[in-house]
């Protein structure tokens, strides 16, 4: 994905209307794609736990049987619902959309992950987001981290991810015991 000065990391107090937004565009996916392809569809990501300091971007995880049957079907039809695909995407186990990025948009809104239910990231993130609904310390040692790593990669998505990872793996290693 092209990195714009738009495009920065921006992050904001919880907003009560998020899963309302999430619900509303988990409802469009379903109608858009072809109801046999669709296994189960989840909100995660920050804007998910109920508090939380978060980007104010959507994330939305779709489960699918087959990551090479769903591909040409939804590149098409996101695209008519103004997602952009990221073709080069160097995980093969996702496919990877955002709508509203910049220059398509003004701003970043949702985000689509399509990915088997298998994946390390199906689970990953579902697990990861219910672990933080139910420990609010864990949410505050989160956001502290965020809102430092937002200071310091403000304009690198990729590095302000990569650098959460160890603080994500240790709460998806306390979920797996």
């Amino acid at each position: 994905m092209s990195r714009s000065l738009n495009d920065g990391i921006e992050l904001v107090p919880y907003d009560p209307q998020w899963p309302e937004m999430a619900k509303t565009e988990i409802k469009i996916l379903r109608a858009a794609l072809p109801p046999n392809s669709i296994l189960d569809i989840q909100h995660v990501g920050s804007t998910a736990i109920p508090g939380i300091l978060a980007k104010p971007i959507i994330d939305i995880q779709i489960a699918v049987a087959s990551l090479p049957a769903i591909k040409k079907i939804a590149i098409d039809t996101l695209k008519t619902l103004d997602y952009q695909y990221w073709a080069e995407n160097p995980d093969p186990e996702r496919m990877f959309f955002v709508k509203g990025m910049p220059p398509f948009g003004e701003r970043r809104t949702h985000h689509v992950h399509i990915v088997e239910p298998s994946s390390k990231h199906w689970q990953g993130k579902i697990r990861f987001r219910d672990y933080l609904i139910v420990h609010p310390e864990a949410v505050r040692e989160y956001e502290e981290l965020k809102k430092e790593l937002a200071l310091q990669y403000t304009q690198d998505r990729e590095k302000y991810t990569e650098e959460k990872s160890d603080f994500v793996n240790r709460i998806l290693a306390l979920c797996s015991n």
